[in-house]
């Protein structure tokens, strides 16, 4: 895994290289790089995919403490990163999150086409049961440690208010166990965690004015959702492709949420067709 220092911080990535139209993949809270390994393993042969390991809780080295991990300031990081490397006409594929949207109405210079796979939307945010529930534990004092330890136990990771409406199919303790490894027991992950869940009124303000302008943004975009997500409604999805100027909806069946571990080889070709 490489790295990139970047004012916020250091951030690690893995970077599959190679003279190839570059693809940057993004997940969300809590949820590392493996989350893309099926997605990259298809692609890995046309596509030099790049997945970075942002600062959402299952980041390894912690940001500055004056780091902005809000929703805007997760969004400078991405664009920062893409700069870092001198990344240009890139596809950027995003799950979980709402940062892309964000990024195509601020920072869009770098970017050749977008990929929205069932992400958080103005009108779903913070996303479901578990993001609501992260966001109102995280109010508490200590509240991001009391619930990350319960995680420790397979029943809660696997819970509605965990990872259980995630995917649609249990996601592999050892892949579970990676990701939460680094706010489970280091201190100052759990720090940087805590200010992005705190941050929900600024973050939300943020992104309902992105929505408001994502007609702006003129280059092709895919969005891709869950048939039966239960945590990113199917409307949703089909809103937001109504508010882009050059998009095309696609549903995937038999997936939750993270797309990329239900229906890996269904979501690279999409993306393959997409990008050729």
């Amino acid at each position: 895994m490489s790295e990139a220092l970047l004012n916020c911080g250091p951030i690690e990535y893995d970077d599959t290289g190679g003279d190839l139209p570059v693809v940057v993949f993004i997940g969300g809270l809590f949820i590392g790089t493996s989350l893309w390994d099926g997605v990259v393993a298809d692609l890995r042969a046309d596509l030099r995919c790049i997945v970075p390991r942002l600062p959402w809780g299952a980041h390894r080295h912690p940001m500055r403490r004056d780091a902005d991990l809000s929703i805007s300031g997760q969004t400078r990081v991405l664009a920062d990163f893409i700069d870092h490397l001198s990344l240009n006409d890139i596809t950027l594929v995003e799950s979980d999150t709402a940062m892309a949207q964000l990024l195509v109405t601020f920072r869009p210079q770098r970017l050749g086409r977008v990929v929205f796979c069932s992400s958080e939307t103005a009108d779903n945010y913070p996303p479901g049961l578990p993001g609501q529930a992260a966001a109102l534990i995280a109010k508490l004092p200590g509240g991001v440690n009391i619930a990350m330890q319960q995680m420790r136990f397979r029943a809660f990771r696997h819970s509605p208010i965990g990872f259980g409406r995630m995917a649609k199919r249990p996601i592999p303790e050892d892949v579970v166990k990676d990701w939460l490894a680094p706010v489970l027991t280091q201190r100052a992950i759990r720090r940087d965690a805590t200010k992005y869940l705190r941050s929900v009124r600024s973050s939300r303000s943020a992104l309902k004015e992105a929505t408001e302008r994502l007609h702006t943004f003129d280059r092709p975009t895919l969005v891709v959702w869950a048939t039966e997500d239960r945590v990113m409604p199917l409307d949703q999805g089909k809103k937001l492709a109504e508010s882009l100027r050059s998009s095309r909806f696609v549903e995937i069946a038999d997936s939750y949420t993270l797309i990329a571990l239900d229906q890996p080889r269904l979501l690279a070709g999409e993306i393959r067709r997409f990008i050729s």
